[in-house]
């Protein structure tokens, strides 16, 4: 059981791994690169932990030192105590949730090991909106979706404001990177999927056609914010498909757009 300890100078090394936090460029290429990601909230914490995270410290105040007295019980990681203030200074921002936890990330897992037992999957490609990224996540928890793709442009399902709106689902869905998109597709074909790509298309068959086909394997994707799918994937698909829309509006955000999707296609058939 680690001892909390009372911190009281926001220059601390100690506190190093909770610094600018509202800096999204730097932490985008440090928190990669150093192996951690940052859990806050009571929840999300008790998800990473539970999710097999190991945890590198927390930073707590005061009031939340109470609340958290169990998951403190558990972990030999440094628990430091500090003022509101001081947690301001440090991360830059007022923590009013008054505690964050510094997560060791885990190495990304090969796509191999996470089709053979999926029968659905979503594909992002270059979603660059960390709150999209955690919406689709906790869509894709919430809707029984076996694992989630991501291109290598897409946001970091791991940083801070995702993990947040997220709920922490992203530590129960697995998850990983492509390495050779739009080559992957193929991959997903091979793995008996069919590869069903949403976009505006001509040649689009509606939602519910494809939810009706009940594929026992199904690979869901979507594009980016703006542009959507690049041309070359929509190419490789087996087929576009298309939600219907009352008169006047053409699209969804891709997370809400995501969560239809999940709940039309989830499968009929039991495993």
């Amino acid at each position: 059981m680690a001892e909390p300890v009372l911190v009281d100078d926001p220059a601390d090394p100690r506190l190093a791994d909770y610094t600018d936090l509202t800096d999204v460029e730097l932490r985008r290429r440090r928190e990669p690169a150093e192996g951690l990601f940052i859990a806050e909230g009571e929840k999300v914490i008790r998800r990473a932990v539970d999710g097999g995270h190991a945890m590198r410290s927390m930073m707590l105040t005061p009031k939340w030192a109470g609340v958290m007295a169990d998951v403190v019980e558990t972990t030999d990681a440094p628990v430091l105590l500090v003022t509101p203030e001081v947690a301001e200074q440090v991360t830059g921002y007022h923590v009013h949730r008054g505690a964050l936890a510094s997560m060791a990330r885990e190495p990304l897992r090969d796509v191999a090991e996470l089709l053979p037992r999926a029968r659905r999957v979503a594909v992002f490609e270059d979603i660059v909106d960390h709150a999209n990224i955690g919406a689709a996540f906790r869509n894709a928890a919430a809707l029984g979706v076996d694992a989630v793709l991501l291109t290598p442009r897409c946001a970091d399902p791991l940083y801070r404001r995702a993990v947040k709106v997220s709920m922490g689902t992203v530590f129960q869905v697995p998850w990983t990177r492509l390495e050779t998109w739009p080559a992957d597709v193929g991959r997903l074909r091979e793995a008996g999927f069919t590869v069903a790509a949403f976009c505006l298309s001509e040649q689009a068959v509606t939602l519910d056609e494809l939810a009706a086909r009940d594929d026992e394997r199904l690979a869901l994707v979507f594009g980016t914010e703006g542009d959507g799918l690049s041309p070359s994937v929509l190419a490789e698909a087996d087929v576009h498909v298309t939600i219907p829309m009352a008169e006047g509006v053409d699209s969804l955000n891709v997370a809400a757009a995501s969560a239809v999707a999940f709940y039309a296609t989830r499968p009929r058939r039991p495993a």
